[in-house]
């Protein structure tokens, strides 16, 4: 069996795959400091819970902006997994061209988004991711990764406000009744969450108008179910892109 982990800067998912079918799934609070015997006492539980146990697992792909998690990872993967993990990079994705200035400095994430979108949707498209950051990354009509656009996520715009601004509380992100607020929750609930969708809106219609080409948007992420039917300027939301595109790379790296 497969286990795909995909880290991120809050959260990390971790899938279990035997074959192509995803058995079960997983999500945590992102860790640099977790331990491999920690994520494996963690994963052996969840994985009872479903019927499984670590000895089914003889593959690791690994997706990580956290580089500070990546040794753990690799322990836990050579220790409980007896195999060698393959960490996702900007130069070892089969069938990836990454046109950008510095290919170093794509984010596995992206790359990885990039594989899962054009695998089920085709290309040109824009992918929409809504996490700590907002991306909206650009894949070409064969697959490349060819740019894009990296904006602060929703979470951050309410923490920053909250702890720039002594008089403004911490609130909840969600959908408000009305654009106009009257009274300072409301007003902020508006500024976010409807200023987050004019961004996303505008950010593709000018995508779209450079890129001179038709371009599907679809649209993943943690927080990207707060849009849903909210805008037109979405296609799809496609909620397993991320782990979708694990499975395709090492789907391919078997094949080569």
């Amino acid at each position: 069996m497969l286990l795909a982990i995909d880290v991120g800067n809050t959260n990390s998912v971790i899938a279990l795959y035997d074959g192509d079918t995803s058995v079960a799934q997983w999500r945590s609070s992102t860790s640099t400091v977790r331990t491999a015997d920690e994520y494996a006492v963690w994963l052996s539980q969840l994985m009872g819970f479903a019927g499984f146990k670590l000895a089914d697992i003889s593959e690791c792909i690994i997706s990580t902006v956290v580089p500070q998690s990546l040794f753990h990872l690799r322990n836990l993967s050579r220790r409980y997994f007896n195999c060698e993990p393959f960490v996702i990079g900007h130069d070892n994705i089969p069938g990836v061209a990454v046109r950008i200035t510095k290919p170093s400095e794509a984010g596995a994430d992206r790359l990885v988004n990039a594989v899962g979108a054009f695998t089920k949707h085709g290309g040109p498209l824009v992918v929409v991711d809504s996490g700590t950051a907002t991306n909206f990354d650009i894949v070409g009509a064969d697959g490349g990764f060819e740019g894009g656009v990296i904006a602060p996520g929703i979470n951050l715009s309410m923490q920053a406000l909250h702890e720039a601004a002594a008089r403004l509380p911490r609130i909840a992100i969600e959908k408000p009744d009305k654009v106009i607020g009257t009274d300072t929750v409301g007003a902020m609930q508006t500024g976010v969450f409807w200023g987050y969708v004019s961004l996303i809106e505008g950010l593709i219609e000018r995508i779209k108008a450079e890129y001179g080409a038709p371009m599907k948007v679809v649209a993943t992420g943690g927080i990207a179910s707060l849009f849903e039917g909210q805008t037109k300027a979405i296609d799809v939301f496609d909620h397993d892109l991320t782990i979708r595109g694990l499975l395709e790379i090492s789907k391919r790296l078997k094949a080569k």
